[in-house]
C-alpha cells in the first residue's frame, strides 16, 4: 500500500461566501469520502485561512526571513488535506472524485504520492 496526500485548494473568498446549501453539500461530500475511505484515512484536517500562515525563507546568506501570511500571492490557497493509504492512484482518484472541491469551479484537489524513505 502506498500513501497519498490529497491537497484541497480553493479561493478563500469564495469559500467564505458559500451559502448554507453549498456548505451542506460540501460537508456531505466530505462525509461520504470519509465513509468510503474508512480506515484508509490516516489523517485529515481543515486548515486555518492563509492570512494566518507563517512563511520561512532563508536569503542567499542564510539569514532567516519570517513573513506573516503565505509566501506567494495566489488566488488559491490550501484549505485542507487528507493523508490516505491506497493500493494505487486509480483508487485515490475514485475516492477523491466526489469531493465538493473537485467540481466547485473555484477550487480543486491535488493528489501527491508520499515518498517512503527506508
Amino acid at each position: 500500500m502506498a500513501k497519498y496526500l490529497i491537497l484541497i485548494y480553493g479561493d478563500e473568498r469564495q469559500w467564505a461566501a458559500m451559502s448554507p446549501q453549498e456548505l451542506r453539500q460540501r460537508d456531505e461530500a466530505h462525509h461520504a469520502f470519509s465513509v468510503a475511505a474508512g480506515p484508509a484515512i490516516l489523517d485529515g484536517q481543515q486548515l486555518e485561512l492563509a492570512n494566518v500562515a507563517t512563511a520561512l525563507r532563508a536569503d542567499p546568506t542564510g539569514r532567516l526571513a519570517i513573513t506573516d501570511g503565505p509566501f506567494l500571492e495566489t488566488k488559491e490557497a490550501v484549505g485542507g488535506y487528507y493523508l490516505i493509504e491506497a493500493a494505487d492512484l486509480d483508487e485515490v482518484i475514485a475516492l477523491t472524485s466526489g469531493l465538493y472541491e473537485v467540481s466547485a469551479g473555484h477550487s480543486g484537489v491535488e493528489i501527491r504520492p508520499v515518498v517512503e524513505h527506508g
